[in-house]
């Protein structure tokens, strides 16, 4: 009896405790990198976008928003300095959701973390890169 028990029970716990919400991987993770590396990867990502669309990219950067007077369209974007600080290179980003600026958003120059699928867009002839349906985190 004691054998059926502890069998029993052993199979118990190989069951999973609860269900976890299947991650969307990341293909290319910009995290743990120096920031020359950060910096140059996305000036590459803006001067080869088709090499990158479509992947899921994860960075972090200094939150900036900007708001066009003639539009009223808002844009926000995680900005990437290099090693020196003397050049910036930024990725606008669609955070995922329904949020409001300024109540959801950081104040701007906050460290951020975004994780969104890459692509580009055309406005007014010009064509722009994005991160798309992103996650946005910061301290």
């Amino acid at each position: 009896m004691k054998r059926i028990l502890l069998i029993a029970l052993l199979c118990l716990s190989l069951l999973p405790m609860g269900v976890r919400a299947e991650e969307t991987p990341i293909d290319l993770d910009l995290t743990a990198v120096s920031g020359t590396i950060l910096y140059s990867q996305v000036y590459n990502m803006i001067m080869d976008p088709d090499s990158y669309t479509g992947l899921r990219v994860k960075l972090r950067g200094n939150f900036s928003y900007f708001k066009d007077p003639d539009t009223g369209a808002e844009y926000f974007a995680a900005v990437i300095a290099d090693a020196t600080a003397c050049c910036a290179q930024g990725i606008e980003f669609v955070w995922a959701g329904e949020h409001v600026y300024p109540q959801d958003y950081p104040t701007p120059e906050t460290m951020i973390t975004v994780t969104g699928t890459f692509g580009t867009y055309i406005e007014n002839g010009y064509m722009y890169i994005q991160l798309s349906n992103a996650e946005l985190e910061w301290d």
